[in-house]
């Protein structure tokens, strides 16, 4: 959609700007008049304008954490909420963020709830959490819900840390490995394909088959890439659609080493969400369905709302979750028992706390478990070009040998 800049005034007189998408001027223009502000000027914004606003500031998770704990601090000492959210927008050091709060302050002064004026910011305040300050408006525990939301996106950005920490150095290695054999194809092999063809000898296969690839590499090496940049491509649309995330997001899962420390940090961010979404008074239905729209997988997403329609059913928790076959029988275990104390919420804690405490485990240890596999990896690809290179040249060798003690 296109951006607009506004400028408008509100009932009291203020003038307010600001930078919103909308489908045209006159959608806008609605949409400010809603919020009771009445547009005084509306442009759409260049396209040279547009491309500036990629080196603004960004508002990223740790911005929304740090946001959500002054708000705790503020609520909990007493501050009424607009005090609150006009002291963030004039200590806040992110100009973007001051912006989206002097904003939420313009919703709420024209008779809008806190929640209903964040939906006008999905791309800072997602539908999870949202929902949980809707949560906290209807049980008058906002400043407790804010101080929740703040440590689940420090846990959320700690588990993304530790699942992007295990991938950094297989991806590292694989990446090194490719380049070394492009460097071997493109200047090495030719050198030695120039003694062969001096020598007029007689290549084994391996040898033929060692230097036919790095012709290929040297002379159609437009084809090599144009070979992946379509599979990149495919790829890329088989994962825009919704049966090639699922299955995608079910493979990763199943990537030796690095794909169970991407499950045990998706299955932790599902126990911790919806323990803070149960402990927040949400029913556990409503609580199920939406965390599956927050553990970004949609592997686990399916399974998780398969659950909450086994629950609408009259199932029990626990039967439930054995169906998914995604929970180990230690998790499965403690589910019932929270099932069957009424402590599911605090059960779920520890569930997230297990899962993120193995997180860490398999992260440290992460090296010690892939060196095998490299040391394996390299010692084949040693060996191969040992075979290819040097066996024409003892064949020549021992010719020579022979042929001189004739």
């Amino acid at each position: 959609m296109p951006i607009f800049e506004y400028k408008g005034r509100t009932e009291d007189g203020m003038m307010v700007s600001g930078v919103q998408e909308a489908t045209d001027m006159e959608a806008l223009g609605s949409a400010l008049m809603f919020s009771q502000i009445t547009p005084v000027e509306i442009r759409q914004k260049k396209a040279v304008d547009v491309a500036f606003n990629l080196f603004e500031e960004k508002i990223g998770s740790l911005e929304v954490m740090i946001f959500s704990r002054q708000m705790y601090t503020l609520l909990k000492a007493g501050i009424p909420i607009m005090r609150a959210l006009a002291g963030i927008q004039n200590s806040v050091g992110n100009a973007k963020l001051a912006q989206v709060v002097g904003q939420l302050r313009l919703s709420l002064d024209s008779g809008r709830e806190l929640s209903v004026a964040m939906t006008e910011h999905p791309k800072v305040f997602d539908g999870f959490y949202i929902s949980m300050i809707r949560v906290g408006e209807t049980t008058g525990n906002l400043d407790n819900i804010f101080l929740r939301l703040a440590e689940h996106i420090e846990f959320d950005r700690f588990m993304r840390g530790q699942i992007k920490s295990a991938l950094r150095y297989p991806i590292f290695v694989i990446t090194a490995m490719a380049i070394a054999i492009a460097v071997i194809n493109i200047m090495v092999i030719p050198q030695f394909e120039k003694v062969f063809a001096s020598m007029h000898a007689d290549l084994p296969f391996i040898t033929q088959l060692l230097i036919a690839f790095s012709n290929f590499m040297r002379n159609y090496w437009f084809v090599l890439i144009g070979m992946i940049a379509a599979a990149g491509w495919t790829f890329k649309s088989y994962v825009g659609t919704a049966k090639g995330r699922a299955s995608w997001d079910r493979f990763k899962m199943r990537i030796p080493i690095a794909g169970k420390i991407i499950f045990k940090g998706t299955m932790a961010r599902f126990a911790r969400s919806f323990a803070l979404s149960t402990r927040s008074g949400l029913p556990i239905l409503s609580a199920l369905r939406l965390v599956s729209q927050t553990v970004e997988n949609d592997y686990i997403s399916a399974k998780i709302l398969s659950m909450s329609a086994g629950i609408e059913r009259g199932e029990t928790i626990l039967r439930t979750a054995t169906q998914t076959q995604v929970f180990s029988p230690l998790v499965l275990q403690m589910i019932a028992v929270g099932e069957e104390s009424g402590s599911l919420d605090e059960l779920m804690q520890e569930i997230a706390d297990m899962y993120q405490a193995d997180v860490e485990y398999d992260v440290k240890t992460l090296g010690a478990q892939i060196e095998p596999i490299l040391i394996i990896f390299l010692g084949v690809l040693v060996l191969v070009l040992a075979l290819g290179v040097f066996l024409p040249i003892w064949d020549m060798s021992s010719v020579m040998l022979n042929g001189g003690g004739g």
